[in-house]
């Protein structure tokens, strides 16, 4: 099944039509796809050409569901005929990417990557808390294993074409940092106690094109590359900086101080700011130029520290983790209205034209309108027991990873979700 849609081009945000994907060429990717985490331009929004299902159930809407071994935060990555999850076996401690049939749900492999080894202290994390990404012609994940971060390239039929050893890793709480991909590289962090580091590595063979050390701080945030102030930008919060390098060689273009130590969000951009939020030791969201000034537009005591903003016509949403949903002016930093959805979110939300979608760890998703005047609820649906992986909205459906707990185990499912016909 591959879905006849036009193609968008992406440097990692724009459009245009496109011949088959070249490692040295921007990356193609159909707009019935979400090839990497936070989706097609790395902010959250889904195409709007699309109409997912407003509401479902374990019984409604449901096109297919199917179990998942072992354990994993990382959110389902659907590129072609394909669906990717990395797990974790919490019995072997081995760290796995698994390929689904889009169609159908079926199984279709699983690759292990590292056998034992998988790192993680906090009872909340996961050995697989990453986000696969996908180029079209190959995969790539990230994982914290034996005192090491490592990245690695599988085929899309699950080979293991390359390793790359990115750094020694000091287990704080886990690992959660996501691949960007942008041009020729895959671009990877691992900020820790030790030094961290960020890098860029060539897509076809792993090889380090550049490399830049990071200041001793745990950390958890995702490189995204936007474009911001008029070029693009690869932007990266926490460890008390907010930082931007040229994606292609890591040169530093301005580093600032604007962020706390621990992040987990990846960035957004009106153009102008980028916003920094985090929980640690202080709860902050702010506001930077992205124009090298390193003015610090404005900042306010909320705390925004695990799930991602959405940025739309002029406007921030974000759902903190304590179970409110919140709009602000993205100029001023102006709160325009806070409200109470229930439980704690580790989800980041995704926007689907002037539909929200926002996923609490209890498995419940509240559908509320994109708007700045006030809280508009459109829906609220339950599926499973607990939700800690963002959901991917492509092609007018839901992927979602849940859990389930029967007779006191945990069991993982992949659901689609679709209207019916």
């Amino acid at each position: 099944m591959r879905h006849p849609a036009w193609t968008v081009l992406l440097f990692v945000v724009g459009f245009a039509p496109a011949a088959a994907p070249q490692a040295d060429d921007p990356i193609r990717v159909a707009e019935t796809d979400w090839p990497w985490w936070r989706g097609p331009r790395g902010d959250g929004t889904a195409h709007v050409n699309q109409k997912p299902p407003l509401t479902w159930s374990a019984t409604e809407n449901v096109v297919w569901k199917t179990e998942v071994p072992g354990r994993g935060h990382g959110s389902p990555t659907v590129f072609g005929d394909h669906v990717y999850l990395a797990a974790c076996d919490e019995t072997t401690a081995s760290q796995s990417v698994l390929c689904f049939d889009r169609a159908t749900g079926r199984r279709l492999w699983e690759t292990e990557v590292h056998r034992g080894g998988a790192m993680r202290k906090n009872a909340k994390a996961s050995g697989a808390s990453c986000t696969v990404a996908c180029d079209g012609e190959r995969i790539f994940i990230n994982f914290a294993n034996t005192n090491a971060v490592t990245t690695s390239a599988l085929s899309r039929d699950g080979k293991i074409l390359w390793q790359t050893r990115i750094s020694d890793y000091v287990i704080h709480q886990g690992y959660a940092s996501s691949p960007a991909l942008h041009r020729s590289l895959v671009i990877v962090s691992a900020d820790h106690h030790g030094g961290g580091v960020v890098a860029g590595l060539d897509r076809k063979t792993g090889a380090t094109v550049w490399r830049r050390e990071r200041p001793k701080n745990p950390n958890y945030a995702s490189p995204v590359v936007l474009r911001a102030a008029g070029r693009e930008q690869l932007l990266l919060t926490g460890c008390d900086l907010v930082s931007s390098l040229d994606p292609m060689t890591g040169a530093v273009l301005w580093e600032t101080a604007g962020a706390t130590t621990e992040c987990v969000t990846s960035t957004v951009t009106d153009g102008t700011h980028v916003y920094s939020s985090g929980g640690y030791p202080r709860n902050h969201l702010a506001a930077v130029r992205a124009d090298g000034s390193g003015k610090v537009a404005w900042e306010t005591k909320d705390r925004v520290y695990v799930p991602s903003f959405l940025f739309h016509d002029g406007h921030l949403y974000g759902v903190l983790d304590a179970g409110l949903a919140a709009c602000w002016t993205s100029d001023t930093g102006k709160e325009l209205w806070k409200a109470r959805l229930g439980g704690t979110f580790s989800a980041s939300p995704v926007r689907v034209g002037e539909r929200i979608y926002a996923t609490n760890e209890a498995g419940e998703t509240f559908v509320f309108q994109a708007d700045p005047g006030k809280y508009t609820p459109l829906a609220t649906s339950k599926l499973g027991d607990e939700a800690f992986a963002t959901p991917a909205i492509c092609g007018g459906r839901v992927y979602t990873r849940v859990a389930l707990k029967i007779e006191g185990r945990r069991q993982e499912l992949l659901y689609c979700l679709g209207e019916k016909p």
